[in-house]
């Protein structure tokens, strides 16, 4: 095969990819092919960019190509590295899987493209078979270690900082966009690598649309302006809503609020371990629903955060799991009124052993 390998493959396998082993052995697996960043990222623990990573109880294997050669050998320990590919990678991959013997191989099926699949597939030319898998690794990364929850706090952090410093710059004639990029500059600045999404900016009638695209509109006087932003800080993201107002606040926008943030209160208290994850969906839905606004209020109340900015748990009525110590997710309960305005707050939850504990709670709404 057209390719180098380094490293020395079985020796210092990692507690995370030991724990893949047994979920290989329940699927009755091989090897598992990886092409999630997030998933590789968190196996390797070292930052994926365009690779892919071979699972097995022979050599784990880490393929990626000249661009990033150097910085892999310097950041993977215990690994073998394949990056000298010239020609297809999905030839490689699937030669790599008959030398090593690999008959039954997993691939994620939310992640590969079918393109790749399908090449992937024939270059085995019958030499193995293909199964596709469903979130082996998303559920290890739904418990935090202690780690990972320093490097979330720490994303919160400097966002909480970043929403107190835009306070002073928000201003009536300010555009959207402005904001955003103020933003941007901010928490760079503050030690975050880059935000975690783009930003979002939504003044007036633009906070009625849940994933607002940050626009050139000018901020106006007597207004809400909902400011979503997460920060990216060592690969662990935070995500966080809060909605902001100049001049006086309009009753009718303080009753919404209110409703939403009573509906988040009634959610938050219902998290701790063992609960069924729909219940603290239900506890801010109906609390909306109740208040006349159900049908405003569409998307979930909550999602899983980390390596992603969405990931396990989903926090919905139609989840049945239950929750578990060190799961971290954000509760979003919202309001959205066509053509008028739309209030959506939202936080960062860590479930403990007790209880629950609200990471981004040093900020008032």
């Amino acid at each position: 095969m057209n390719q180098m390998v380094w490293g020395c493959g079985w020796c210092g396998v990692n507690l995370r990819i030991q724990k893949i082993y047994a979920k290989l052995a329940q699927e009755n697996l091989d090897g598992l092919i990886l092409s999630s960043p997030a998933n590789i990222s968190y196996l390797t623990n070292f930052t994926s960019r365009d690779s892919y990573f071979l699972i097995s109880k022979k050599p784990n294997i880490y393929f990626t190509d000249s661009r990033y050669a150097e910085e892999a050998k310097k950041g993977l320990k215990g690994l073998a590295l394949i990056t000298k590919i010239n020609g297809s990678v999905f030839k490689i991959i699937a030669d790599t899987c008959v030398d090593l013997g690999l008959k039954r191989i997993g691939f994620e099926e939310r992640y590969l493209a079918f393109a790749e699949h399908k090449k992937i597939k024939e270059e085995l030319n019958n030499r193995g078979d293909l199964i596709p898998t469903y979130g082996l690794v998303e559920e290890l990364r739904e418990i935090k270690t202690a780690e990972e929850l320093e490097k979330i706090k720490k994303a919160i952090q400097i966002t909480i900082k970043a929403f107190k410093f835009i306070k002073n710059f928000i201003v009536p004639g300010k555009k959207e966009i402005e904001v955003a990029a103020e933003l941007e500059r901010f928490i760079r600045y503050c030690g975050a690598e880059s935000s975690a999404f783009d930003i979002i900016i939504a003044s007036g009638t633009n906070s009625s649309f849940p994933h607002h695209l940050t626009s050139q509109r000018k901020i106006k006087n007597n207004e809400p302006i909902l400011i979503d932003m997460g920060v990216d800080y060592m690969g662990y993201k935070s995500d966080l809503t809060r909605v902001f107002f100049l001049g006086k606040i309009n009753p009718a926008v303080k009753r919404i609020y209110d409703i939403v943030c009573k509906a988040q209160d009634r959610a938050i208290k219902e998290i701790k371990p063992a609960v069924q994850i729909n219940k603290i969906d239900a506890a801010a839905r109906q609390y909306i629903t109740q208040k006349g606004y159900g049908g405003f209020f569409g998307h979930n109340t909550g999602h899983g955060i980390g390596l992603e900015v969405h990931e396990e748990p989903r926090i919905s009525g139609k989840v049945e799991g239950i929750l578990k110590p060190d799961m971290v997710f954000t509760v979003e309960p919202a309001i959205y009124l066509p053509n008028k305005f739309g209030i959506r707050l939202e936080d960062i939850i860590l479930v403990t052993k007790k209880g629950s504990n609200v990471l981004s709670g040093a900020l008032d709404k």
